[in-house]
């Protein structure tokens, strides 16, 4: 189910800014025009585990709560994620800070669907 609507999601389209002149911003995460903002979708197995993806004209945010039975495995999470965002750089779509209640984020842009595979992505 993510992944289908992950790919119905991606059309994605450069959009200047309706505010300054020549400036690109990805919309989900400015959200200066409501306009322009999809309605957010949370996709779930149970209240541990949940993906919500947010959709703009010119980006997407995918945010993944993983997850953690016990003391154990919020550890190696906790130390996981602290890895993954110290290397975001590396992760081209990866953010530094996740979404609130969830545990890692990544921001998809009309530009990283023009350079990349959508199906890799």
């Amino acid at each position: 189910a993510v992944r289908h609507t992950l790919t119905s999601a991606m059309c994605l389209e450069h959009f200047s800014s309706q505010v300054v002149e020549r400036y690109n911003k990805p919309e989900v995460e400015v959200g200066t025009s409501k306009e322009l903002l999809l309605n957010p979708v949370i996709i779930s197995r149970n209240a541990n585990e949940k993906v919500l993806i947010e959709s703009s004209i010119n980006s997407i945010r995918v945010s993944i709560m993983i997850k953690q039975a016990d003391e154990i495995e919020k550890i190696l999470c906790k130390k996981f994620m602290r890895f993954m965002m110290m290397r975001a750089e590396n992760f081209i779509v990866l953010r530094r800070k996740p979404v609130d209640g969830y545990h890692i984020s990544f921001l998809i842009t009309n530009f990283h669907t023009e350079q990349m595979y959508k199906h890799k992505l």
